[in-house]
């Protein structure tokens, strides 16, 4: 049979003792500097994207990964099942980055958009554009959907490119925007993937 209850409303207790309350959901986009890792806490003591948002109310944890020397868009949330779905393969949520490399060649754009290999699994191809050309200093516009260790900088080093900036700028449907380096702020409702 059982009973319902509304844990907004009502007080669930156990043997006289109240439940904790699940805390709320919280939905954050983060726009990571670089000198930062992705990591709640960091053995090196290094600096942590964790930190940057550690003001917000709850405990959350980000959701994937920029490396250290990376920077943009990063969703930091309290919701496990967002999280799962994201991170899961299946979903193929698409991120895209700004790319600034040296050493461009002829044959750097059908290296990154052909077959590559990474740890002995095929990738997808990747969606890439140039966006501006400085002699052998490019600027990418490349989309991947699935996010190896440091995918992006291995397939640029596969194609005899030198990596210099790697932004995050947009996650699914999330664009970074004109948010500032260091800062956060809450998803909308739309927002939410």
């Amino acid at each position: 049979m059982g009973v319902k209850a509304d844990p907004e409303r009502d007080e669930i207790a156990v043997d006289g003792v109240p439940l904790p309350r699940e805390p709320r959901k919280v939905y954050l986009m983060l726009n990571k500097p670089r000198g930062y890792v992705t990591t709640l806490s960091d053995e090196k003591g290094r600096k942590t994207a964790a930190e940057l948002v550690a003001d917000c109310g709850e405990r959350v944890w980000p959701v994937g990964r920029l490396d250290r020397n990376s920077e943009g868009l990063l969703i930091f949330t309290n919701d496990g099942e967002l999280t799962q779905m994201l991170l899961h393969p299946a979903s193929e949520t698409e991120k895209e980055y700004l790319v600034r490399v040296d050493g461009w060649h002829p044959g750097a754009l059908d290296v990154l958009r052909g077959e590559i290999t990474l740890d002995g699994q095929a990738l997808s191809p990747a969606r890439v554009e140039v966006r501006r050309r400085e002699g052998e200093t490019v600027l990418l516009d490349v989309v991947i959907h699935e996010g190896k260790n440091r995918q992006i900088r291995r397939m640029c080093e596969l194609a005899g490119l030198r990596v210099l900036r790697l932004r995050r700028i947009r996650e699914g449907k999330l664009r970074l925007g004109d948010l500032k380096s260091g800062k956060w702020r809450v998803l909308t409702r739309d927002e939410i993937i």
